[in-house]
């Protein structure tokens, strides 16, 4: 008879199965370039509208399935707005992304998501007052320097990457605010953006061009796979979020525009002067400072709630 395992077993086991939940969200939307790159027989609006179609789809079928559908009843209105807003936001983000891939913008694209948590952190402390200290300070200084130098390499602001840097961190800001469980809001929020989705389909149908179900049984089974690629990670981060730390997420993150800037540079071959490795480099400068405060100051506070806890200390 084998004895049940121990407090400490059953922790390090939800770590490991959370730390490879959260690996798994990031290497989903570090792939995202060549996902997205098959679906350029449709245009950008159309493959966020199938997006948000067919994530509905299987979002109603997960609630459905875990007896969770109720929920979406007798929202009040002001949470139903906020949903409305985290759909706008994360639409944007979809467009532009889509958008990024299907023009040759990947690199451009990867740098939004590497700019994103400094966006973060200047939401925090605009819209929630948060403090921030020293070393987020010169993060966000060189992240801005960083912006400069590639707004003079480009011969223009780094639009697609400041856009989908802005929306998501509008996004994580609404979704703060927003009192549903993940899978519902998620579920809420295709619903409020489905009518705009279906009507771009119906349009784009009536013109007489070719739609999405035209092309072969290999388009079509690309475009109803939006809805699990698009799904499948927002689910595993969800997992991951509950049994590891924020500091551990926040390291992981980097995957993804990592991945995503490796495929523009090897596999597209986007072009790369030395001006913009320098921009680069000032990000990645920026986010060490960032992420290794963040490490510091996770270590601090946890030895300080270890030795209000111990006798020995007071």
């Amino acid at each position: 008879m084998t004895s049940p395992p121990t407090p400490q077993a059953v922790r390090a086991a939800t770590s490991t199965s959370g730390l490879c939940a959260g690996l798994g969200a990031y290497a989903i939307w570090g792939a995202f370039p060549a996902f997205f790159g098959l679906l350029t027989f449709l245009s950008p609006l159309e493959v966020v509208a199938h997006r948000i179609v067919w994530t509905v789809v299987l979002m109603l079928a997960v609630l459905g399935f875990a007896g969770h559908l109720g929920e979406l009843k007798g929202l009040p209105r002001r949470t139903w707005g906020m949903v409305a807003a985290a759909s706008l936001f994360i639409s944007i983000n979809w467009g532009m992304y889509v958008f990024a891939v299907a023009t040759g913008h990947v690199v451009e694209a990867a740098l939004g998501y590497f700019i994103n948590p400094l966006v973060s952190v200047l939401f925090g402390v605009i819209v929630f007052k948060e403090s921030i200290n020293r070393a987020q300070i010169c993060a966000v200084i060189l992240a801005a320097v960083a912006v400069a130098v590639l707004t003079v390499d480009y011969g223009r602001p780094p639009w697609i990457a400041l856009t989908l840097a802005m929306s998501f961190a509008s996004y994580g800001v609404v979704k703060k605010l927003i009192p549903l469980r993940p899978t519902v809001s998620l579920t809420a929020e295709g619903l409020v953006a489905l009518p705009a989705a279906l009507t771009i389909l119906v349009v784009a149908l009536l013109s007489g061009a070719p739609h999405a179900f035209s092309f072969g049984p290999a388009q079509t089974v690309l475009v109803v796979c939006l809805g699990p690629i698009t799904a499948a990670p927002l689910l595993l981060f969800g997992r991951a979020a509950q049994a590891v730390p924020l500091v551990t997420l926040g390291i992981l993150q980097y995957l993804t525009p990592g991945m995503q800037m490796m495929w523009g540079v090897l596999v597209v071959h986007e072009d790369m002067p030395p001006a913009r490795w320098a921009g680069f480099i000032l990000i990645w400068i920026a986010l060490a400072v960032f992420t290794t405060n963040a490490v510091i100051t996770l270590r601090s506070s946890r030895r300080v709630r270890r030795d209000d806890r111990d006798p020995a200390f007071r």
